[in-house]
């Protein structure tokens, strides 16, 4: 008796080792994520359980290449001029941020205004469009102003699909992605227009859309809509690392701008942009000359 019981306790222990070697095989290579600033970060494919992961080849690859015509006066770092008015501006922009990145995390920036027509989205697009110019760098833009979106019409290129139909459950987040001749800039546009944008930014799924895709980047640059009047720009800045605030110079009201800026937690606002700037010192032009003109174009 004692015979068949050690034969089966040795059954069951080579049974037992088998099944281990079987499910070590079996499981998918773990790469090592590179850090959030590196152009190299892989993540996970949507799918949980296939250990795919996302390379900078395959995100070109699963991504919609399309037609961009940009407004080169507006959109300035598609030109070939390397001192248009603002550049610098925007590049001292872009340093400052990477100043503030030292000290938190900061990845998945909101960019909004007090009011519209202040240069939100001209702010957006332009610091995304900088923040590419340096090597082995990846933004994504992405319009989450679902009442009067811009972006698509700054860049020139489609609204849609874009983000109401992914929020929406009708399409995944590759196929709302697109880029332009800058192969590092990405952009999800605002999509179909929908009727309860703020439900559908409350969700819960603007919120894993960014968990996903926030691997795959080195800055998540969200356009929302202006902070007074909805709540969809409170709403936004909950799945965000940070908020920048866009002003106009001699148009925003100090007690406006003073209630948006109120609207974020102290966690949340990590500076304002003064945009709009007409005239200055000589000396103080080429450091802080204006972001847009005050003709209003492309300034969402």
């Amino acid at each position: 008796m004692s015979r068949i019981h050690e034969a089966l306790k040795k059954a069951e222990q080579e049974r037992s080792l088998t099944d281990t070697t079987q499910r070590v095989e079996a499981a998918p290579a773990i790469t090592e994520a590179a850090p959030e600033h590196s152009s190299s970060a892989v993540s996970a494919m949507s799918g949980a359980g296939t250990g795919a992961v996302m390379t900078p080849d395959s995100l070109l690859a699963r991504s919609r290449k399309t037609q961009w015509n940009p407004d080169p006066k507006t959109m300035l770092f598609f030109s070939d001029e390397e001192q248009l008015t603002g550049m610098e501006e925007f590049r001292t922009l872009r340093s400052r941020l990477y100043q503030i990145r030292e000290k938190r995390s900061l990845s998945t920036l909101l960019v909004t205004s007090t009011l519209p027509k202040e240069g939100k989205s001209f702010v957006a697009a332009n610091l995304a469009q900088v923040i590419v110019r340096q090597h082995g760098r990846r933004v994504l833009l992405i319009d989450a102003d679902l009442r009067n979106p811009q972006l698509h019409v700054l860049l020139g290129t489609d609204r849609g699909p874009g983000l109401s139909e992914c929020l929406r459950g009708d399409a995944d987040e590759f196929s709302v992605l697109q880029y332009g001749s800058m192969n590092s800039l990405f952009l999800i546009p605002a999509g179909a227009q929908n009727e309860n944008p703020a439900e559908l930014l409350s969700s819960g799924r603007l919120k894993a859309l960014l968990n996903r895709l926030a691997p795959l980047f080195d800055w998540i640059i969200i356009d929302s809509p202006p902070a007074l009047g909805i709540s969809d720009a409170s709403l936004l800045a909950n799945s965000c690392d940070g908020v920048l605030l866009v002003v106009r110079s001699n148009a925003t009201p100090f007690d406006l701008a003073k209630k948006a800026q109120q609207e974020f937690s102290d966690h949340h606002l990590i500076g304002v942009v003064l945009n709009g700037i007409d005239s200055l010192p000589s000396y103080a032009q080429y450091y802080y000359a204006a972001y847009g003109k005050p003709d209003g174009k492309g300034q969402a």
